[in-house]
């Protein structure tokens, strides 16, 4: 594979993460529970014990080599500019390796049993891999693919250009993996790079809130009633995750 000399810029720019951060759903959506008629939704100082929040020290499904092609791929799929941060200073390989160590990695809600005939595109996920098999054998193949070129020795260790030829290649299926389909691996670790960027900060991702303050998304709030009316106007209230602000907790106590 020979680079251009002038490599194409990153098609997954924030202009395009902000039109995709207004049609995915938040996590914090999945929380909320159903009200009785005639009970009180909510109680000041009062509520259910939090889910656990995820620890964001080191990792529990990614190999050391696994973990370098994460975060070097998020880090040009979403970078760090004047904006803020990006996806990895905002904890995304965090939020990607403890979804592929749980349910989701094992595809344990999905259904996973054959025929295995070739689908359509509207058709979803095609392919009999579970996300974590699918991450393990892309990545892999992958950076044996990046040594057999001779630049570097793996898709972490390449420049920054070369790295963004690399996700063009996996995004248009011009690579051609041994097991891994190149196009479903590449569309997985975008959608899910999306959504650790801008899920709730529980869950090991958008960490500080960076990816809610970029598009002004008010977070688990409770109440809005104050600002229905005024349109036009910039919500003026910093984001709160389901675990609160870090103002809000004591010293050494969890936060959002």
């Amino acid at each position: 594979m020979k680079p251009s000399d002038n490599p194409p810029q990153p098609r997954v720019t924030r202009r395009r993460l902000l039109t995709a951060g207004a049609v995915i759903p938040i996590a914090g959506a999945a929380a909320a529970r159903i009200v009785q008629p005639g009970e009180m939704p909510w109680t000041e100082g009062a509520a259910d014990v939090p889910p656990p929040a995820v620890q964001p020290a080191g990792y529990t499904w990614l190999t050391p080599a696994e973990a370098a092609f994460v975060e070097a791929a998020v880090s040009r799929l979403i970078p760090a500019d004047e904006l803020g941060p990006g996806a990895k200073e905002a904890g995304v390989p965090v939020f990607i390796d403890r979804q592929l160590a749980g349910e989701y990695g094992r595809g344990s809600r999905w259904y996973m049993q054959g025929p295995w005939g070739e689908g359509e595109k509207t058709q979803g996920w095609q392919t009999r891999m579970t996300p974590a098999a699918l991450y393990r054998a892309g990545i892999r193949e992958v950076d044996e693919a990046v040594g057999k070129e001779g630049r570097a020795a793996a898709f972490a260790k390449l420049s920054a250009d070369d790295q963004d030829r690399w996700l063009h290649q996996l995004e248009d299926g011009k690579v051609k993996l041994p097991t891994a389909d190149a196009k479903t691996f590449f569309e997985l670790l975008q959608q899910n790079t999306i959504e650790g960027f801008f899920s709730d900060p529980l869950y090991g991702g958008n960490r500080d809130m960076a990816g809610w303050k970029l598009i002004g998304f008010p977070g688990a709030r409770y109440d809005h009633t104050s600002f229905v009316k005024k349109h036009g106007e910039k919500y003026p209230l910093p984001p709160v995750a389901i675990l609160g602000r870090p103002d809000w907790n004591p010293p050494g106590g969890s936060h959002g």
